[in-house]
């Protein structure tokens, strides 16, 4: 890694034995990176286990649960020309610093790769994703395993701290927006350690459409194309929905509590979206990013010397 001055952000919240399993994969095949850990606010001794630790360069205890300031407090804490984030429940494997130091070297400003997830059957793991909206075509990146240069970093402003969820991809529209490419690197990859239970995860619908149509709307302004991808998204999950009504495995009554969830959740999203853009009429469009705030840290143990 002589070529690369690497800090590599871990956010992290109450994931104490995970992020243990990630530091030690960060130790083994990425030593000479910084490392920096954001945590919080966590309830699982998380805190005293990385203060117990010598391979961790920087911790920063937030308080807010939302990755996106925890991913803006590890990007104001971190020193390197090239900035990773790495989440806490990830390893990366073997040849990941590798890879990313020839995609760098090679020119790349935003470079991602995939999660290798085990399975009863074999292996499973993401492929890239890219979409063209507005004209503009945007390559989306593994929130999980993402690295930029600072210059990428600093086009976009970071994260918007507006959002609690789909932060990663309002980020994509953005770097985009400011012609940063994102290269996916197969060999970039990081590893669940942990397998999911099977258990089924509620999805929050009102959330889910309050981020896509503010990401949308603030990036592209009142436009057809917009209307039509959210309306679309919209259609799309009603008639899966529906279908598990004439199964039996939904009650109409859900079904219709759910579909006003997802009106309030649009017309909310759009309204921040469209208030949001105004706010910042620049190609960051980020009212709420690195550069709004200096108080995200409630704590800072820093051991660089």
């Amino acid at each position: 890694m002589a070529g690369m001055d690497l800090s590599v952000v871990v956010p992290t919240l109450n994931g104490r034995e995970q992020l243990g399993d990630c530091l030690d994969a960060l130790s083994e095949f990425v030593p000479d990176a910084e490392v920096v850990v954001t945590n919080g606010p966590s309830a699982d001794g998380t805190t005293g286990m990385v203060r117990e630790r010598d391979d961790v360069d920087v911790l920063v205890e937030v308080t807010d649960r939302n990755v996106n300031v925890a991913r803006n407090a590890g990007l104001a804490a971190a020193t390197g020309d090239v900035i990773a984030l790495v989440s806490y429940h990830q390893a990366v494997e073997s040849s990941w610093v590798e890879a990313l130091e020839a995609a760098i070297g090679d020119g790349a400003s935003v470079v991602t790769g995939p999660t290798h997830r085990p399975l009863r059957a074999g292996m499973t793991t993401e492929t890239p994703e890219s979409k063209r909206i507005a004209g503009r075509e945007v390559s989306f990146f593994n929130p999980d395993n993402v690295a930029m240069t600072r210059a990428a970093v600093s086009a976009i402003d970071g994260f918007d701290e507006s959002l609690e969820v789909g932060g990663a991809r309002d980020a994509a529209h953005r770097l985009a927006g400011n012609e940063f490419a994102v290269e996916w690197c197969g060999d970039m990859s990081v590893r669940s350690e942990y397998q999911p239970d099977g258990g089924d995860v509620e999805e929050d619908w009102g959330a889910k459409y309050q981020s896509l149509a503010y990401r949308l709307f603030k990036n592209y302004g009142v436009r057809p194309t917009v209307v039509r991808r959210v309306a679309s998204h919209g259609f799309c999950d009603a008639y899966v929905v529906g279908k598990d009504v004439l199964r039996g495995e939904a009650t109409p009554t859900s079904w219709f509590d759910e579909g006003k969830r997802v009106l309030r959740g649009t017309a909310g999203g759009t309204k921040g979206g469209l208030v949001a853009r105004a706010r910042d009429r620049t190609p960051m469009r980020n009212p709420k990013g690195l550069s709004d705030r200096d108080d995200r840290a409630a704590h800072v143990y820093d051991w660089r010397d």
